[in-house]
């Protein structure tokens, strides 16, 4: 082969350097903190609070822990975050004149206990969160909630206590109820015929907590 052969002889593709190729990068899913608050919520609902950490949170989307607090602080924030988001589903009735004011109160409860139920996680933590980590659903739940006794004529220093009263009788009574529905579900069972007693056994004991708010009315 003369020099000139040499001197123009291609240089065969496989002899390319293959560091110089460009390396094809994983692709990352995009994180927002809607969508880490959704996978939060699909994590608690389907295996409870004690399984939530950052670690297994990432894992479920397809991140790295770290690329998470980019978004949010840390757990406890995601906790505030997912409670507010399920608090999104409560009707509060609304009560438009004095009278209206138990039925409403009644509504409101079941409903409260009907969302716990769907996200038994709820009821270990709805009961722990202070007015200064209320978010706009939670805040306007309590609000609504407010004014129905307010409306009702309970005097400004018991209206507050009075909705204590009736939301901590739901989240205690809900609380068992949820952990025994969640074991349950997750030994692969389904209840067969206790639901309609649940239900009945709710609404006597949130009756008579109304009744003691009725007569504590009376006397107001």
């Amino acid at each position: 082969m003369s020099a000139d052969e040499q001197h123009h002889h291609p240089v065969a593709p496989a002899a390319a350097s293959a560091s110089a190729r460009p390396h094809r990068k994983e692709r990352q899913p995009v994180l927002s903190r809607a969508r880490i608050v959704a996978a939060a919520l699909r994590l608690l609902d389907a295996e409870g609070m004690e399984a939530l950490s950052m670690r297994k949170l990432g894992a479920e989307m397809g991140a790295a822990a770290t690329s998470l607090y980019r978004h949010v602080t840390g757990k406890d924030e995601v906790i505030e975050l997912v409670l507010d988001e399920v608090c999104g589903e409560l009707v509060v009735p609304a009560a438009d004149a004095p009278g209206d004011w138990r039925e409403a109160v009644s509504h409101s409860g079941h409903n409260l206990r009907a969302m716990t139920l769907r996200h038994p996680w709820v009821a270990s933590v709805l009961g722990q969160v202070g007015p200064a980590h209320l978010g706009p659903n939670l805040m306007r739940m309590s609000e609504r909630m407010l004014a129905l006794f307010q409306t009702a004529g309970f005097p400004a220093s018991e209206a507050a206590p009075a909705m204590t009263a009736v939301v901590s009788y739901v989240v205690g009574a809900t609380s068992g109820e949820a952990a025994h529905l969640s074991r349950i579900a997750r030994g692969g069972q389904s209840e067969r015929n206790p639901r309609a007693l649940r239900d009945e056994n709710f609404d006597y004991g949130l009756q008579r907590i109304l009744d003691g708010l009725q007569a504590r009315l009376a006397h107001a």
